[in-house]
């Protein structure tokens, strides 16, 4: 969506807000901050979209809050801005319409661990990694792993992946039932902990998604998985993306229960050898691991061998050991930061689009074509085990130019993934970045949305901007 369209929908703030932020701070005293530093901090945006300030923050410590903190919004028709940890991609804390921006960092227990059932109850504030450290000694992990070290209500929200989706789902696949504050400051729990269930509408998978417009995360059931016996990690390079695409393609339609398998284009590889020492050749590589008892994985390695050959690919460098595997993946989640050396001083817009794992090779080949062409610093990594990429631009946001090149970039890159089948967003959410993409891939699915939105949310206080380009009020 361009910049023009999304600055242009600021609006006054709402005439409540301030009646409403007089009765918060009378209700948390210090809790609810008004420096113009905190609030910065939470509508920082990794996009290009310039941050929206909300009108406070609040650090909110239990559900009942939440509750108290909805209800005074509620009463005033001020918005509210779900935060966890600010990693998201497309503009989702910024507040357009000021409000209050709602700190859930504060709420990090681990509830309960069920390690016979194989979940786990959390509250929103909890990280990934957070859990993982928790559950160490129970020989169980939670394998949602989007890069950055998000928090749990946060991921939950975002329907975020990452890089073992491919085998173990996204966030959809692994949220058993939550709780939610909905707009009316009630409280709902969507599901019991059983592990299937046909009572009624799925409402936690609306939920799972939505962004904070419709309810904000208060509590989570997820799944856990057991460590795997036997974990190898690798990387294998190729002559060309096309290549490691079709091997990728080879690999997922022949059964491989591959755990992760990520590419870096020639360019991304040159970044990360810079960044994290590496020493890899300059061109396209796929990044892998596979899990399992020590048969399995070696059956598995010997297969994912085969196709590396008959694809063209180089020698495939394994990792066994825990040190090892951890500086490979480090590296790969490090690629952000990576990348913003390809030129110093520019900003990283990263976006992403997936499609038919089919079509993954055209896309990405169109793609590259299309971003040279354009004369753009575009590096290329994907969780392309499941059809999803990621483009990070690298440009002056100070130059309008650039950023008109940038947002038609964009749009091209979203229409070519809809012409193929394909979403305009595979993981990072629609945000206020996206939004504009939405009724191109939905059609009138668009207008139930937006009357489940209506319906949940009447006077658009929650997180409102984001997915609908509208006001209610």
């Amino acid at each position: 969506m361009a910049l023009a369209d999304i600055l242009a929908e600021d609006r006054p703030r709402r005439p409540g807000t301030q009646a409403a932020l007089a009765e918060l701070s009378e209700t948390f005293g210090d809790r609810l901050a008004t420096g113009e530093d905190v609030r910065r901090a939470h509508s920082h945006t990794t996009t290009y979209i310039p941050n929206q300030l909300p009108d406070a923050v609040l650090f909110a410590r239990s559900e009942a809050e939440v509750q108290t903190l909805v209800r005074i919004a509620a009463r005033h028709g001020m918005p509210i801005v779900p935060f966890g940890v600010g990693s998201s991609l497309e503009g989702h804390v910024n507040a357009p319409f000021g409000g209050v921006s709602l700190d859930l960092s504060g709420m990090n227990e681990v509830v309960s661990v069920y390690p016979e059932d194989l979940d786990c109850i959390v509250e929103p504030g909890v990280t990934r990694e957070a859990l993982n450290e928790h559950l160490r000694d129970t020989g169980l992990f939670f394998p949602i792993d989007p890069g950055a070290n998000a928090s749990l209500g946060g991921m939950a929200a975002t329907r975020a992946s990452g890089t073992n989706a491919v085998r173990y789902g996204t966030m959809r696949e692994n949220v058993v039932g939550l709780n939610a504050v909905m707009a009316d400051g009630s409280v709902i729990r969507t599901a019991r902990r059983a592990k299937k269930t046909a009572a009624g509408y799925d409402l936690t998978r609306l939920l799972v998604g939505s962004e904070g417009t419709l309810g904000i995360i208060t509590r989570l059931n997820l799944k856990l998985y057991g460590i795997p016996e036997q974990v190898l990690s690798g990387v294998c390079p190729f002559p060309d993306v096309v290549s490691a695409v079709n091997a990728v393609i080879q690999t997922v339609q022949i059964g491989v229960p591959v755990a992760r398998i990520e590419l870096l284009d020639a360019l991304s590889i040159e970044a990360t050898n810079r960044h994290s020492k590496l020493d890899l050749p300059a061109t396209p590589h796929l990044f892998v691991e596979f899990h399992g008892s020590p048969a399995s994985v070696a059956d598995q390695a010997a297969s994912f061998a085969v196709i590396i050959e008959e694809n063209g690919g180089g020698e495939f460098r394994s990792a066994s050991r825990a040190e090892e595997r951890s500086r490979l993946w480090k590296a790969r989640h490090d690629f952000y930061w990576a990348s913003i050396g390809l030129r110093p001083g520019a900003k990283a817009i990263a976006t992403d689009v997936c499609v038919p794992i089919s079509r993954l090779a055209d896309c990405i080949e169109e793609t590259r074509m299309d971003a040279e062409a354009a004369g753009l610093i575009a590096p290329t990594v994907g969780h392309v085990g499941d059809g999803n990429f990621h483009v990070t631009l690298l440009i002056d946001t100070d130059v309008p130019a650039e950023i008109d090149a940038a947002e038609a970039f964009l749009k091209r890159l979203a229409e070519r993934a809809l012409d193929m089948d394909g979403t305009c967003t595979g993981e990072h959410g629609v945000g206020q970045g996206k939004r504009g993409y939405l009724s191109a891939e939905l059609g009138a699915s668009v207008d139930v949305m937006r009357a489940v939105k209506t319906a949940l949310d009447p006077s658009n206080i929650m997180n409102p901007g984001k997915i609908f380009s509208f006001e209610t009020r």
